[in-house]
């Protein structure tokens, strides 16, 4: 069935491609976390450890205030992992978590920064652009991430 206006969706009947005919290939990540969750695994005995093993030094710095650091924005921080992961389309403990990593900009968006076996596996799907969104409201952090992925609608190879 065609998408069709008014809100139907369904099966498109030929690809979609760019105005320089690339086909266009995206993946969508979305994740949603407690951040009372959070909060509570920052008091545990292991907070410490959950700080290093999950985020990077940056994103913890990101994440400090006067009065330490706020799990609403760790917790978005670890919505956007998961849903990378999720746009990357690979199994939770295929990749570290340090190596996807939330960086704040001085205008105050966010952006992903991939290393390691994230990075690899971002370069081996053929993953040309990330773009990341984050939110908390309500007990809630949640986060989306679209991965494009690059193919020529000629010969389904990827871009450089």
């Amino acid at each position: 069935m065609p998408l069709k206006a008014g809100g139907t969706c369904g099966r498109l009947d030929r690809p979609v491609t760019t105005p320089n005919d690339r086909l266009m290939v995206i993946h969508v990540g979305l994740d949603l976390v407690s951040v009372a969750e959070v909060a509570d695994a920052l008091v545990a005995l292991h907070g410490h450890r959950y700080l290093t093993r999950v985020y990077t030094e940056r994103e913890i710095a990101d994440c400090r205030t006067s009065a330490g650091v706020d799990p609403r924005r760790l917790a978005a921080r670890f919505a956007a992992k998961e849903a990378t992961l999720k746009a990357l389309g690979t199994a939770d403990d295929a990749v570290s978590l340090r190596d996807i990593e939330v960086q704040r900009e001085p205008s105050g968006r966010v952006r992903l920064v991939l290393r390691g076996g994230a990075a690899e596996l971002a370069a081996e799907a053929g993953v040309v652009e990330l773009a990341l969104s984050l939110t908390h409201e309500g007990g809630y952090a949640a986060a989306i991430v679209v991965a494009e992925y690059g193919r020529t609608a000629t010969d389904g190879a990827v871009q450089p």
